[in-house]
Formats: C-alpha cells, structure tokens, sequence
C-alpha cells in the first residue's frame, strides 16, 4: 500500500487553538501537513485553489461563519464533497445531533476534553477512516466508460492503470508475480468490468486471480462493473471470486465507497501480514545480538544448500578469543555489550547473507553464490573488521573457519558446518586471530599459505 503525506486543515479563530493543535499534531503523526485558517472565508480560499485535503476540523463557532454553514459549503464543493469534517466544540452535543447530519458533519469533538485528547481522537479518527490512497488496476473496454471512471477515481487521489482486455491485466499481474520491476509496480485492488471483448472475459479474469495467481480477496480485492441487475449473474460475479460489485451507469458515491471499503481490507490484510511476518522474524532471531537463532539456521540452511542457483555455497564459523577472560575479568554485562556489537557488525557485514548465532559466543554465516576464495576473502575482512571493532570498549580477536560446496560438494548444512568448524578449531590451536580453510585434505591457514588457500 503506498504511502503519502496527509493533509489536514484547521479552522479556528483562535491563533494559540490553531498554533497548539497544529503543533502537537506535527509532534504525534508521522508524515503530517497542517494547514491552519482563522476564518471560514480564508478556509474556503484555500479550499477553493483545489488543494486536496483529507481531514478538516472546525470551531463550531467562527469569527464569520457559524461551523456547520461551513460545512455546507465544503459538502457543495466538488473535489471535497467526501472529504471528513470534523466540528469542534463545547456545547455541541445537542445542536450537532439535530443538525449535524443534514450539514454534511462526519464527526464532532468536546474541545472541554483538552488539546491532547483532540489529538489522540484525530490520530484514532486517521486510523479508521484513512483517506484513498492506492494503485487500481481497471480493466475497461469501453474508451467513453474508462474515461469517465478514470477521472472519478484519480478526483479522489487513486492512481490508476487501465487496460483494455484481460489478457493485459493477467501480463501485469505475471510481473508483478515473478517480481519484474519495482516494488511499487504492484496493485491494491483491481476494479475490471464483467463482460470484456476478446477471448478472455471479466469471469475469466477473476477465476485467474483466484486460482493462477492464488491471491485471496484479502490480498487482491476485486470489484466488478457490470449492466446487468439479474441476480443469477450478480451470484456469478461472487462465484468467480470477486468480492464486489456495481451496476452501470456509476453513482460515484457509491462507487468510491466500495473502492474504500476493499482498499481497507487491503491495508488490513498487509498490517496483519506485517504483524505475522514480524512476530516470526522476532521468533527466529536471537535476541541479545539481533542475528538469526540457531533454530532459523536448523530450518533454513539445507533449503539453501539444496537450492541449485545458491551454488556454491560456502559457510563461516567464527568464535570470539579468549570470551571467557572478558565475563570473567569485566563481567557477563560487559559480555553481552561484546556480542550485542559484534552481532551489529555481522549484520552489516552482510546484509544478504543468513547471519546466526550459532551458540555462546560462536557465530556463522551462510553465504550463497560465494566460492571458497570469495569466502576466504570476506573472512579475513571481517577478522581485521572485529579486530578494529573495539566493541563496549573492549580489545576483541576472531577466529574463523571457512567451508566450501566447491570442495565439498555431497555436504549437507550440518556437514557443511562441521568441516568449517573443524577449520575454526584448527585457527584456534595455530594461535587464534586467524583464518583457516576446510580444504580436500584438511584444514589451511589463510594466513600462511594465501595463495594455496584462495586457489582452491
């Protein structure tokens, strides 16, 4: 779901009101612009130059206006016709419940509550009634009818990419599947009319969502256009998987509030697929150095081991020198202050490689598509990188043992591991702060025999 700054506008005659509100909202809401008016008549100019505004607060009393004539105005208006208005006031209650919905009021707010609890009711009122933001895929045939449903939704902020034919759609909607392009070429919802020339229909197109690309009407809503108001085909448009539907001719308010309705189960679908995907990053990464946990590495290593295009793939196992010294002589405090930065490290070391703690003060990385001498190389960049770390302060060494598929090529990711931690153990006894290979026959010093090591 793209993202985009929200615009809100204050009216109050009061400039503290307006200069508080406008700060603390500034201070709460990320991405936020705050336009302030001390009059209806300034509000109105403002409104009149076509600035796009998705929120709007008024005093119900104003120095030339009463509040809810204001919002008369602004509900006449074409561009903010839908735009939320939300009326401010101490003694609203009674008036806004007899007024207030032939006004055009989405809301009112007890300013007697404070300027605080005003903010906390408009971040709360953003979050439920967000405003269009959105890529639509409409597929039309008609160039009269997409013309004119064009131009409604990108009035109302959407963008839009339109294609005649369904065979199109389904083109875009394969890149976006197998990741051709940007991130941002992808699509929130899809609006298609039901009955398409050509060799594909809309039915066609919905059942290829649903079952070419498997996308649920959580991750891919669609809605439907179509001319007919018999309610056998109606059935059949929720058949073939769309989660909506509109008759022609449009009634835009109705059309743009179907639009919102799927585009908020679009962007509940990808808070809970953000909150799932988090709660498994946090379940498989280890906490104190913020690199993978061991289990990850048990899950995941033979998957990239067994995948062709990693090939060849080559681990490190590192282990810092002399750790017991450190909790001993500085304390188990300052220890982890040692791992927690050297966990930093690994990560930016190598951001797109499997980084895990492999147990205590052990360490390994999984690198894809990397030889045994690119290995050796990263190897020996990271042990001068550790060494010139210096993490809570603290003097610390690595060693490292490195292991190929190039050499061994029938290993699994337990194998695998094993020879580069025989490697590691062979640094360790050959005077640690070193690198060691795990060649055909044995472990190799990168240190003492560069050129046999990085020609393997």
């Amino acid at each position: 779901m793209q993202q985009r700054q929200t615009n809100i506008m204050i009216v109050d005659g009061s400039e503290v009101s307006r200069t508080i509100i406008a700060r603390i909202l500034k201070n709460e809401i990320e991405n936020v612009n705050i336009t302030s008016c001390e009059s209806a008549k300034e509000a109105l100019e403002r409104l009149g130059n076509w600035e796009r505004f998705d929120l709007i607060t008024t005093s119900l009393m104003l120095p030339d206006m009463d509040g809810l004539d204001l919002c008369t105005k602004i509900r006449s208006s074409e561009r903010h016709h839908y735009t939320p208005v939300i009326v401010v006031s101490g003694d609203a209650d009674s008036r806004l419940l007899r007024e207030g919905f032939a006004a055009g009021v989405t809301d009112y707010f007890d300013k007697s509550s404070g300027y605080k609890a005003f903010v906390e009711f408009i971040k709360s009122f953003l979050q439920r009634n967000s405003g269009l933001v959105g890529k639509i895929l409409y597929v039309e045939d008609s160039p009269t009818a997409a013309a004119i449903t064009i131009r409604i939704m990108e009035k109302h902020g959407l963008k839009v990419v339109h294609v005649t034919h369904a065979e199109q759609a389904l083109e875009l909607l394969e890149g976006v599947a197998n990741g051709w392009g940007s991130e941002d070429d992808g699509f929130d919802i899809i609006v298609t009319d039901f009955f398409l020339k050509g060799k594909l229909t809309g039915g066609d197109l919905l059942h290829a969502i649903r079952t070419r690309f498997h996308y649920s009407q959580q991750e891919m809503p669609v809605l439907v256009i179509t001319v007919t108001d018999n309610q056998q085909k109606q059935a059949e448009v929720f058949h073939a998987g769309a989660n909506d539907f509109v008759q022609k001719p449009l009634f835009e308010e109705i059309f743009i509030a179907r639009i919102r309705s799927l585009l908020l189960i679009k962007q509940q679908f990808l808070a809970l697929k953000h909150q799932a995907d988090e709660m498994s990053r946090l379940a498989t990464t280890d906490s104190l150095t913020g690199v993978r946990s061991k289990r990850y590495l048990l899950d995941n290593g033979n998957k990239v081991i067994n995948n062709a295009e990693n090939q060849p793939v080559s681990t490190m196992i590192m282990d810092i020198d002399h750790f017991k010294k450190i909790n001993d002589l500085l304390g188990h405090l300052t220890g982890d202050h040692v791992l927690s930065g050297i966990g930093a490290q690994l990560n930016d070391s190598f951001p797109d490689n499997m980084v895990v703690r492999f147990g205590g003060e052990e360490f390994s990385v999984i690198m894809t598509n990397t030889t045994a001498a690119q290995a050796a190389e990263h190897a020996e960049k990271l042990r001068i990188e550790i060494e010139q770390l210096r993490p809570a302060n603290v003097d610390v060494t690595f060693s490292i043992g490195v292991a190929c598929t190039t050499e061994h090529g029938d290993a699994d990711i337990t194998q695998l591991l094993s020879l580069a931690d025989k490697a590691l153990y062979a640094a360790k006894e050959n005077g640690r702060n070193r690198v060691y290979i795990a060649g055909k026959d044995g472990p190799i010093s990168l240190n003492q025999d560069v050129e046999q090591a990085i020609t393997l």
